[in-house]
């Protein structure tokens, strides 16, 4: 005996409203992070904006090399004070394929870093088609770059110290162009978000400060890195790059601006 054709409406419709209901939960959850993030800018005399898709074009590096980045969502515009003086700050979600696997901080430099140079727990699987060469490990991440020598230079152990200060649920911190960026996990909240700013803020001074003769004497010592070693065992599984072209940047004295939506 077959089961009656009620019984499979009775499923169809109970699946439909799971579906339903799922969908609503992300949209408030989505909704709830969006006022969130724009409550925080405006206390902060930041702007706001809900989408930018061209401001993710800049990077290729990190975590928008790994996830990719069909644009970027609930993006705060603004400045913030290092021990260095004033430096521009974007905080923007990734969206990839209606999903947002990380929240991307970055704070500005005065000059581009010569070298693109990533940094990665050793516990996330940062492999991907273009993954930059591993150095080593420094501290409890792993450093990546394509140019060893001048990755060395850069790499001393005020920035393996600070490195090692973002915390376990940011999963990379990279330099690229004039930005020091870093990844953390979609749930941050703005305290996590203020603090994470901090710290980068700090990682652009070491690599980025003001004071010139401090800087060419600061690069006589670098942390050792090893020339080879073993890929962990969890690094396995592989990215898909963002492919992406530069665009006009902000000047250094005034806050950054989103792009029109």
């Amino acid at each position: 005996m077959g089961i009656p054709a009620w019984i499979w409406f009775v499923i169809a419709a109970v699946a439909l409203v799971a579906g339903l209901g799922l969908l609503a939960a992300d949209r408030a959850k989505e909704g709830s992070r969006n006022r969130e993030r724009m409550r925080w800018a405006q206390l902060r005399g930041w702007q706001f904006v809900e989408e930018d898709e061209r401001l993710p074009q800049q990077w290729t590096g990190g975590a928008i090399g790994y996830f990719g980045a069909d644009t970027a969502v609930n993006v705060v515009a603004g400045s913030t004070f290092t021990s260095d003086g004033r430096r521009p700050v974007f905080i923007f979600d990734i969206e990839t394929e209606g999903q947002i696997p990380a929240v991307v901080v970055a704070v500005r430099c005065n000059k581009k870093h010569r070298i693109p140079i990533e940094m990665w727990l050793s516990s996330v699987p940062f492999q991907r088609a273009d993954m930059p060469e591993m150095l080593g490990p420094i501290g409890s991440r792993y450093a990546f770059a394509d140019d060893a020598d001048g990755a060395r230079v850069v790499i001393t152990q005020e920035l393996v110290d600070a490195a090692d200060q973002l915390g376990g649920d940011v999963g990379v911190a990279w330099l690229e162009n004039e930005w020091v960026l870093a990844s953390v996990v979609p749930t941050a909240g703005p305290s996590r978000l203020e603090r994470l700013l901090r710290d980068l803020g700090e990682i652009a001074d070491i690599v980025d400060p003001f004071d010139e003769d401090y800087d060419a004497g600061r690069h006589q010592a670098s942390a050792p890195i090893p020339a080879e070693t073993p890929v962990p065992s969890e690094a396995a599984a592989p990215g898909t790059p963002a492919a992406g072209t530069p665009v006009q940047q902000p000047p250094a004295d005034a806050p950054p601006k989103p792009s029109e939506s």
